[in-house]
């Protein structure tokens, strides 16, 4: 997710480089259609972290607050990586599937429409 500056002059240091993270690298998820939660949570994990170790390990530690949460049927759930349709692999690594630093990851749970239906 690059930002551009406004103006061709600009020039810093970035301080988000994957560098700048111990081994780790920034995943942002976000639930869409779920207005509990205002943006993607970030995450910083190993590149070698099993998707469902995100899945199911990590996600949980904010997500679960939603009252739907407990609802989502993984197996109908769809999945966006950096806009793009993706089918994760459970037990690959998030770099091996493509997800690097600064991905956005997406869910949709299309039987789920958000608390009282508020994402619909």
């Amino acid at each position: 997710m690059p930002v551009r500056a406004i103006t061709p002059d600009y020039c810093g240091e970035m301080k988000d480089k994957v560098e700048n993270f111990h081994g780790n690298q920034i995943v942002y998820v976000g639930w869409d259609h779920h207005l509990m939660f205002c943006a993607a949570f970030a995450y910083p994990l190993p590149p070698e972290t099993p998707f469902r170790v995100l899945r199911d390990q990590v996600m949980p530690e904010a997500f679960s607050l939603h009252p739907q949460w407990e609802s989502i049927d993984w197996e109908q759930t769809t999945w966006l990586l950096d806009g793009a349709p993706f089918v994760p692999q459970l037990d690959t690594g998030l770099q091996a599937q493509g997800i690097g630093h600064k991905s956005l990851l997406r869910f949709q749970t299309p039987e789920l429409k958000g608390y009282q239906n508020a994402g619909v």
